[in-house]
């Protein structure tokens, strides 16, 4: 009996010296990763390579141990960066070009490009059969943030259909993006830009229908990307590298995957919302072909997200690709 005691003790100290060396193994795994903090402009099925790439371990395959911190609007983005708050932001472009021409030495740079497209839809109040632009004049639509890339592209596509967005039709910017859905509900506007999941849970709701998709109106432009200071990308060129391959693999997943797969991928992103909704969501995305085939963010892209915010009226003259672009890994992805 004493014997078999013994045994059993002896067992149960084998066992515990194995699971100890196990999670000290796990330990020196985890202290291996490199901890990024990241600033996302918001969150949203449009980001869903990002998500992506966090899901399947991407970032972990790169050596970050990724940490995403939602920061709505772009500006509160640039001001996380500044401060060293975060080392990586994620926003519109056009932030880093506010940044830059407010002297900021500095100033963040765009590293890595995500979505190609705007992320937003169009959502009407009432159901419009054939819906056509010409069907905003004379009405009321929420439209975002003065200055930010939904209100700007959205104005942009109004003027390349000979529509004036100041004269033809009522835009109020007034709203912040995250009370724009609210404020639609409430009964706000004749129609409003949303994201999703915004735009299907109001569609689901019976509150509105989506009649048109901004981003195929407004034109390829480096939309959402990811910046950081100019300093620290010249300190950190590996983490900047290792951060811009997992981008791109999770830019791959999403196009090589159905919209069903690429939703198990990400669910746990969006807990509060229906497998079969997801997919719906990510489809009407992947159909509009919101997101970027790589990271590698061009010229003509570059000209253009400034042309659109030249016409609005927020910027007075071009900046330079080379000042704000850094292109060092784009051969590799192209």
């Amino acid at each position: 009996m004493k014997r078999t005691l013994v045994s059993i003790i002896l067992f149960l100290i084998v066992i515990t010296v194995l699971i100890l060396g196990i999670f000290q193994n796990k330990k020196q795994e985890d202290n291996n990763l490199t901890k990024i903090t990241v600033a996302e402009v918001a969150h949203s099925i449009f980001y869903a390579p990002q998500y992506a790439a966090i899901s399947e371990k991407y970032f972990e395959e790169e050596g970050i141990d990724l940490e995403l911190i939602l920061t709505p609007g772009a500006n509160n983005v640039m001001a996380a960066v500044l401060s060293g708050d975060v080392q990586i932001g994620f926003s519109g472009t056009e932030a880093t070009i506010y940044v830059y021409n407010g002297g900021e030495e500095d100033y963040p740079v765009t590293f890595a490009g995500l979505t190609q497209k705007d992320g937003a839809f169009l959502v009407s109040r009432e159901k419009i059969e054939n819906f056509k632009l010409e069907d905003l004049k004379g009405k009321t639509v929420i439209g975002g943030r003065k200055g930010g890339m939904p209100e700007m592209t959205f104005e942009w596509a109004l003027r390349q259909n000979n529509i004036d967005p100041t004269k033809d039709v009522t835009i109020d910017t007034s709203i912040e993006f995250s009370a724009m859905q609210g404020a639609f509900i409430g009964g706000t506007g004749d129609f409003v830009t949303l994201f999703e999941p915004n735009a299907t849970s109001v569609e689901k709701q019976g509150l509105g229908y989506v009649v048109a998709y901004i981003g195929t109106l407004g034109g390829e432009v480096p939309y959402t990307a990811y910046n950081a200071r100019k300093s620290y990308i010249e300190k950190n060129p590996e983490i900047i590298k290792g951060f811009t391959k997992a981008i791109d693999k999770g830019l791959k997943f999403v196009l090589e995957n159905d919209a069903k797969t690429i939703a198990n991928s990400i669910i746990e992103f969006f807990p509060d919302t229906e497998i079969d909704d997801l997919t719906t969501m990510i489809n009407r995305y992947k159909e509009n072909e919101a997101w970027r085939k790589s990271i590698v963010i061009n010229e003509n892209e570059w000209k253009h997200i400034q042309d659109i915010m030249i016409a609005s009226g927020e910027l007075e003259e071009y900046v330079s690709y080379e000042d704000l672009i850094y292109d060092k890994y784009f051969e590799e992805f192209k």
